[in-house]
């Protein structure tokens, strides 16, 4: 299901936060949260039921083993750190089954000339996310830092549907409080009137904005065959604005949701392309999964406690590893190696003392994430060097006709033509303009959280609110899934 659904929109939502509260306010506090459970496993189970029984699994199993961690289990003659080990081993045996068996498998046959047939399995949804949630929830049952003996509890935890199938990804004690207080056991209006606006704020970012940009970066990367220099740059700067209001936009819809049953999802963007270098970056891009890899892979290598290389080589890990935990191809791979370098030149840079002017540090950092992205995006190695050539002008050069009798001199000059702009792409200059409005919003304008915390329930949000919602409910019947859902 959907949150830019119908059917999630008009009937689970409204149907969960109506029954949820009357289970409340008749003190079934333990029959609400049932329901919470129950009704999240429900969300998960409408694409594909089949993978039902392998949430419930990794679930009692995570909390077998974060149990066996905690203090309830201390007199147990077990060593901790290793039965920490296998619980992490476990997890990610089961994400690298599903997830990157045929990579594997390809790449073997590909090395040895081999001819071990693919699995050809389907990527269960959110597995990545609740994956990582729960190696987290046992890390901090390791130190201490966490205890859970009710397995409902513990089902809410990981099920909790606005962050169960992309995120947040959330820690233990910054959830399971929420559900404890007295005060979040009742209607909050002021967390409904902001939950339900930063709600629509997102599913306008979703299916206005980042559905719009889709068919340009679609039509560039997986249609066209050739791609002249302002096409590539168009087909480039779609996809980082397809991608940055697709996602925001999903957590957003999460925050907003979550905030109805007065639950405070953490803030996951900060306003990302306002950063002004690779490590401001990292700091305002999926924050939650920035501190799980900062909190989880990079500190426990090392982190800086030690020299430049040794700090470098642990920089390059964590991002290589954090770009094969969002696919499962060398393009992933080559990304996340990419943030890799950069993150070593800039912790450099800084040792130095070197500085930039603002504005030239956010041009350059822009475009780096631009470009990075493009490996993100492409299918295949092919794609990417089809924009990455276009944009270096390597193609050809395309300059609308109007303007060929003012320049004359350019007619006979090879590569360079008069005609249709974006006619690879398509809509014309239409692309162009939204691009320009892409920054205007991201540069000028309040980021989701900025909005949530200014927010004041009188009639111009209430009005803003319902413009949001006409105008993306419209375009609903159209609207595509989430790009992190294949992630």
């Amino acid at each position: 299901m959907l949150f830019n659904s119908y059917e999630f929109i008009f009937l689970f939502l409204p149907l969960t936060f109506f029954l949820y509260f009357y289970l409340l306010n008749r003190r079934l506090v333990t029959g609400a949260k049932g329901l919470l459970v129950f009704s999240s496993l429900f969300f998960y189970s409408w694409w594909n039921i089949a993978y039902l029984p392998l949430i419930l699994a990794s679930m009692l199993f995570n909390y077998v083993i974060g149990n066996s961690l905690n203090e309830n289990f201390q007199k147990a003659k077990v060593n901790k750190k290793s039965l920490l080990t296998f619980g992490i081993i476990s997890n990610v045996t089961l994400l690298g089954y599903f997830k990157y068996s045929d990579f594997f498998i390809e790449n073997f046959n590909l090395a040895f000339n081999g001819s071990v047939p693919l699995l050809h399995l389907a990527l269960p949804l959110a597995i990545s996310f609740f994956t990582f949630q729960q190696i987290a929830y046992l890390v901090d049952s390791y130190r201490g830092e966490t205890k859970e003996y009710d397995f409902l509890n513990y089902a809410l935890f990981v099920t909790f549907f606005p962050q169960l199938i992309a995120g947040p990804i959330v820690h233990h004690s910054e959830m399971m409080p929420q559900f404890a207080s007295k005060w979040n056991l009742v209607k909050n209006y002021k967390n409904i009137a902001t939950g339900l606006f930063i709600f629509s704020v997102g599913l306008f970012k979703k299916v206005v904005i980042a559905d719009s940009f889709a068919v340009w970066a679609t039509n560039g990367f997986d249609v066209a065959e050739t791609l002249n220099f302002l096409e590539a740059w168009a087909t480039s700067l779609s996809y980082t604005f397809q991608l940055y209001f697709d996602f925001s936009g999903y957590t957003d819809m999460a925050i907003g949701a979550a905030l109805l049953f007065n639950i405070k999802l953490p803030v996951n963007f900060n306003s990302p392309y306002k950063a002004t270098s690779i490590q401001d970056f990292w700091r305002r891009w999926h924050i939650t999964l920035s501190r799980f890899l900062k909190d989880y892979i990079y500190i426990p290598l090392g982190g800086n406690r030690k020299d430049s290389l040794k700090t470098s080589t642990n920089l390059m890990a964590t991002f290589i590893f954090g770009g094969i935990w969002h696919g499962a191809g060398w393009t992933f791979i080559f990304w996340g190696f990419l943030h890799g370098v950069a993150l070593v030149i800039n912790h450099l840079w800084k040792s130095f003392g070197f500085k930039l002017p603002a504005l030239l540090s956010w041009f350059i950092t822009f475009n780096f994430i631009n470009i990075a992205w493009i490996f993100f995006r492409a299918k295949e190695w092919s794609d990417a060097l089809k924009v990455l050539e276009g944009m270096a002008g390597l193609s050809f050069i395309v300059i609308p006709s109007k303007y060929e009798v003012y320049l004359p001199s350019l007619v006979n000059i090879n590569g360079i033509f008069f005609g249709e702009v974006t006619q690879h792409i398509g809509d014309g200059s239409r692309v162009l303009n939204w691009i320009i409005a892409g920054f205007l919003v991201i540069l000028l304008f309040r980021n989701s959280s900025e909005q949530m915390r200014l927010f004041k329930a009188d009639v111009s949000n209430l009005l803003l609110n319902i413009a949001f919602l006409f105008v993306a409910l419209s375009l609903v019947s159209t609207a595509s899934e989430f790009l992190y859902f294949n992630f």
